[in-house]
Formats: C-alpha cells, sequence, structure tokens
C-alpha cells in the first residue's frame, strides 16, 4: 500500500513501489492532468511538484516520493503564481494543441517560486518541455507577464 501526499491530501493505493509516479497519479488516483509523452522524461508533458521541485513523473518511481508532497495541475491553484500564470497563458494565447501545457504550467510555476524575476536564459533553462506547437516565445512572454503581476503583488 503506497501513501502518498497529492495536492496536500494523504492518499493510499494498493500500487507497486517501482510503478512510476505518472501511473499510480491517472490510474490509482483519477489525476489525468500529468499526461504521458515519451515515458523517458524527455517531453515534460508528465510534469508535478514534488516538494516544490518541477518532476517528470513518467520516471519518478512511487517509491521515490513516499513522505514527499506531491502537487499535479488539479492542486496547483494553492500555488502563488497559478492565477498570474492562468491569467497571463490566456493573455499571451499561448496554448495550441494543449496537450504539453500543463506540464508547462506546472513548470512555471517551480521557476517562479524558485525565481520571481527569471530571465530569458533562465526561463530557457528552466522550462525544457517539448511543444509539438512550438509556442515558447508565448511562453517566455507569459511568464514575464507573471512575474511582473507577482511582483506588483497581484495573483
Amino acid at each position: 500500500m503506497a501513501k502518498l501526499t497529492i495536492n496536500g491530501v494523504e492518499k493510499e493505493a494498493a500500487v507497486e513501489d517501482a510503478m512510476p509516479l505518472l501511473w499510480a497519479l491517472r490510474e490509482a488516483f483519477g489525476l489525468t492532468g500529468a499526461k504521458f509523452g515519451c515515458g523517458v522524461a524527455a517531453c515534460g508533458a508528465c510534469t508535478v511538484l514534488v516538494d516544490g521541485a518541477a518532476t517528470r513523473s513518467c520516471v519518478t518511481r512511487v517509491a521515490d516520493v513516499a513522505g514527499k508532497s506531491i502537487v499535479t495541475i488539479e492542486g496547483a491553484n494553492g500555488r502563488a503564481p497559478w492565477p498570474a500564470l492562468r491569467e497571463a497563458w490566456i493573455a499571451e494565447q499561448v496554448p495550441q494543441c494543449g496537450y504539453c501545457q500543463m506540464g508547462i504550467l506546472m513548470a512555471s510555476i517551480a521557476l517562479l517560486e524558485a525565481n520571481p524575476k527569471p530571465t530569458d536564459a533562465e526561463i530557457d533553462a528552466a522550462i525544457t518541455n517539448i511543444c509539438r506547437c512550438g509556442t515558447y516565445p508565448r511562453v517566455r512572454r507569459a511568464i514575464h507577464r507573471a512575474a511582473a503581476r507577482l511582483k506588483e503583488g497581484k495573483q
């Protein structure tokens, strides 16, 4: 029986310790925001926060996150950057197909929590998610917009 703290709630499920966190989230806990893209931690569609760090859940074992705080896109509204990012994503028209967006948003939350005023280079280094639609310039503008809003003290 795995005990995980997901979005601030302790949950239990009968899953193997070696099961990838992504599949436990989707299959055992019904949290489908993190997506399967590649299975080798390259694309980032599966990104969640583990103790505040952007983590590729497709290669993270359930055993490796026991006792840690896991936040999925479904729990993102409890994070300070979320409202500003959500508004900026809409204003900059970031998503096209949308498949990768949850992972990029989670990586963006981790970035802004650690670095509230990132440079373009810092954004590029932190947001390594793959977007097949190529919305990277929009993502960068949206992160800068959200950072400015957070600097003003607005969420």
